[in-house]
């Protein structure tokens, strides 16, 4: 008869228990949380989107990328009516992520445009630059995939919208909803693929 000695024993057992915990617990524990799908650049597809009323532009092509907040506060930079560079600070909430948009536009007749903003996921107003319809955007995460916007101009409601990212990351469908400065009613569907 072969004896093992009790302190092995316990060693064996105490083995076999961590790794039973290890294969038992959900993998979501260990992970990190996922990136923001959002971030990379998309061009827009021309031939899936929808513009009412228009007009329809040439190209569209949007760039997201995540930005630090540097001691609870985010930074912007921009330009005031006249067109001297500004600086703003704003205070962040803590965990509600903070995105830059930047998209070169070209219109229907060839003019390029440039749109760009910088905003947390927190239901807060943030300067929108370049639109000439908004001169602010709120943003607020709904989930993992999906994000509604408001944007206003001199702090009336312009649009509503809703941005979503298909579960495979590789397309982006914007819906908005609103008027733009004509006082037309737009209902837009914007659909973007990734690069």
């Amino acid at each position: 008869m072969i004896t093992i000695p009790r302190r092995d024993l316990i060693t064996a057992a105490f083995v076999c228990a961590v790794a039973l915990m290890t294969t038992l617990l959900p993998i979501s524990h260990v992970q990190a949380q996922p990136a923001d799908p959002v971030i990379g650049t998309w061009e827009l597809n021309l031939t899936k989107s929808r513009f009412a009323p228009g007009p329809v532009p040439r190209s569209q092509t949007r760039t997201y990328e995540e930005v630090p907040a540097v001691s609870g506060m985010m930074k912007i930079r921009g330009t005031d009516a006249q067109g001297r560079p500004t600086l703003i600070e704003y205070p962040v909430v803590p965990g509600a992520g903070i995105i830059k948009m930047s998209a070169k536009v070209v219109s229907g007749d060839g003019t390029p445009t440039l749109l760009e903003y910088t905003a947390s996921y927190d239901g807060r107003e943030y300067p929108f630059f370049g639109n000439p319809d908004a001169d602010t955007i709120s943003l607020k995460r709904l989930d993992d995939f999906t994000a509604e916007g408001i944007t206003r101009k001199a702090g009336k409601l312009v649009s509503t919208g809703r941005r979503e990212i298909s579960k495979d990351g590789k397309i982006m469908t914007i819906t908005s909803k609103g008027k733009n400065a004509k006082g037309e009613m737009i209902n837009n569907t914007l659909v973007f693929d990734k690069r």
